[in-house]
């Protein structure tokens, strides 16, 4: 037996409150990948030449699509870490936007007339 229309439209709503509350805490937001790099600067005389744990870096790399394209970008190690909770925050918010179209489905369903 399915829950009564009532019922369904009063918990789509709230659940969908609490995505636009979820969303509305979001203050950085953005999507592509962050790499953190350490690399061989190729002096046969470096350090990093022979111990592979004394390489240069760690550097931080952002790749990311713009007008159609990958690009990459060097961040500061500042900016990594606003960008990997910014990225973790497009992602959830992703899933959330999901969620909140399956909500909107559950109460055009809800509230759609029902056939005699």
């Amino acid at each position: 037996m399915s829950p009564r229309p009532e019922t369904t439209i009063k918990k789509a709503r709230e659940k969908i409150a609490r995505i636009r509350v979820a969303l509305n805490a979001m203050d950085y937001l953005c999507s592509g990948t962050l790499l953190c790099r350490t690399k061989v600067c190729g002096k046969p005389g470096c350090r990093c030449a022979q111990d592979p744990s004394a390489r240069h870096g760690p550097y931080y790399e952002w790749g990311h699509m713009k007008d159609g394209r990958l690009v990459h970008r060097t961040v500061s190690p500042e900016q990594a870490a606003i960008l990997q909770l910014a990225i973790a925050n497009y992602r959830k918010a992703k899933k959330l936007m999901l969620a909140w179209e399956d909500e909107t489905e559950r109460l055009f369903d809800a509230q759609a007339p029902r056939k005699p």
